[in-house]
């Protein structure tokens, strides 16, 4: 698994395969499959914690990093 934060951009966290998820939200949930998930770190989506590509529309700035995550 990597987490990979995109130059001015969203944390964007990598599966090795596809992994269902579980997203919950208040008294709604919401299963999916996927393999990539790209999280807001802008502050500004309207699709929190998901991000929404808003950080284009409001400048945001953040230099590029990526972790791996062994088995």
């Amino acid at each position: 698994m990597k987490i990979n934060s995109k130059k001015n951009g969203p944390n964007v966290l990598m599966f090795d395969k596809v992994k269902k998820i579980i997203i919950k939200r208040g008294d709604s949930v919401e299963e999916k499959e996927l393999q990539v998930i790209a999280f807001c770190r802008c502050g500004h989506s309207k699709n929190k914690p998901f991000c929404d590509g808003t950080h284009k529309e409001v400048n945001f700035n953040a230099d590029e990093a990526e972790i791996e995550i062994k088995e």
